[in-house]
């Protein structure tokens, strides 16, 4: 099979695409030898946050030395995108090998779709001389695949309404599933600088020494740099490479985890400071320049929708800011939409199919943002690429297009891009 049957051919194994749970994945891990996938680790977990701290530790470790493997998730456009080793994505042959591996030690257990690649990278990982292993959880944190792995050093990043069927009602029950993560005797850096009670209660129960936002480090723009700071003093920084009022947050938590380590793993000032700078992620305010700038963003939540509106509106265009978006039937697209209403001049919807069971077609969306946008300028369009291709054929020099509300409608927004690019 090549790569592409066997990702459809993962989907087949489980009757659900999302099914929580630690016992299907730690059964075949033992079937496959898995110890550490590192000497190190580092899971990210959070609403917000997660993919843009990743990289951050990933480019801060690599800039001191060390040989890091990343696991990330979703991908926009390859699959290889998801796992990645001294920075280089993994190819299509060493994925097949890796699932083939997977297939071979899981007998008749029913693995999901996120289950089989998250062996597979920790496969991958266990094969390399690796000093550092970056984890990104999926979904929660408790019962994630991610969580298989005992971290050195957990990152809570943010906490926001977000996969409620499955996490909880509110932000203090998603806390308790996020800081399943923690472990006792390990750092615990809890980057939001007002997080949910319960959080910080299991934190204290199990024995976890946190390091806080605001009070064990603290960071904060200055001139035209920033400055973090801790218990060790203060760091003059560049400003990051990744845009967004929040990147200075989470590069503050990708440092507080990394200094954690010290001195087991040793990280330099410089380092640090060269990872802020060069560190990169597509889909993250991720700007194509030009006549028309494109910015693509995949804010999926009221949350990240409010961080791009913070941005928009530090960033006007001399011209209009013209709308793609599109999101999954799950999401509360209402109040995404709601964010950027003062800032979007005209708007492009767009369907997405079928993910999961999660896509929704462009007059499902509509019904639900119809009546903020009636009196708006907006058209429907069945796909992203159609809403991407009518927005650039009516936008003017000066103008910019956000493409926005999902990783799969920055992915698809990628794809189609990449022959002009």
């Amino acid at each position: 099979m090549n790569l592409d049957q066997w990702l459809e051919y993962q989907q087949s194994l489980h009757s659900q695409p999302i099914a929580l749970g630690l016992d299907r994945v730690r059964e075949v891990a033992g079937r496959l030898g898995l110890g550490r996938p590192a000497r190190r680790v580092i899971t990210v977990a959070g609403t917000n946050g997660k993919g843009s701290t990743v990289a951050f530790i990933e480019a801060m470790a690599r800039s001191a030395g060390h040989r890091v493997g990343a696991y990330s998730s979703p991908h926009l456009v390859s699959y290889g995108e998801r796992i990645r080793i001294d920075g280089v994505e993994a190819d299509e042959a060493a994925l097949i090998e890796a699932f083939e591996a997977v297939e071979a030690a899981r007998g008749e257990t029913a693995l999901t779709w996120f289950e089989f690649g998250t062996l597979a990278a920790l496969w991958l990982f266990a094969r390399e001389p690796l000093d550092l292993a970056v984890l990104e959880v999926g979904l929660g944190g408790r019962l994630d695949a991610v969580n298989l792995v005992d971290a050195d050093v957990a990152v809570i990043t943010t906490i926001a309404l977000d996969h409620t069927e499955y996490l909880g009602p509110d932000r203090e029950t998603i806390a308790r599933e996020k800081a399943g993560v923690l472990r006792a005797g390990k750092p615990a850096v809890i980057a939001e600088l007002d997080p949910p009670d319960s959080l910080l209660r299991e934190a204290e129960r199990i024995g976890a020494p946190v390091l806080r936002a605001g009070r064990n480090y603290r960071f904060e723009a200055r001139g035209e740099g920033w400055v973090f700071a801790d218990e060790r003093g203060e760091l003059a920084l560049p400003l990051p490479g990744l845009r967004a009022p929040a990147q200075l947050a989470n590069a503050s938590a990708a440092i507080a985890a990394l200094r954690a380590l010290l001195p087991v793993l040793a990280i330099s000032d410089a380092a640090i400071a060269d990872g802020v700078r060069s560190a990169r992620l597509a889909g993250r305010m991720q700007v194509l320049p030009g006549p028309v700038e494109i910015v693509l963003d995949v804010a999926h939540n009221p949350q990240a929708a409010q961080q791009l509106a913070v941005w928009l509106g530090a960033n006007r265009p001399r011209g209009a800011n013209l709308a793609v978006f599109a999101a999954l039937a799950d999401k509360d697209v209402a109040n995404e939409v709601a964010a950027l209403m003062a800032h979007i001049d005209l708007w492009y919807l767009a369907g997405l199919a079928d993910v999961g069971g999660r896509g929704q077609p462009v007059e499902q969306l509509w019904q639900k943002v119809g009546s903020l946008l009636s009196r708006s300028l907006a058209t429907r369009h069945a796909t992203v690429v159609q809403a991407l291709a009518a927005a650039r054929k009516s936008a003017r020099a000066g103008d910019r297009i956000v493409v926005f509300g999902s990783f799969h409608t920055v992915g698809e927004a990628l794809a189609a891009l990449a022959p002009a690019a």
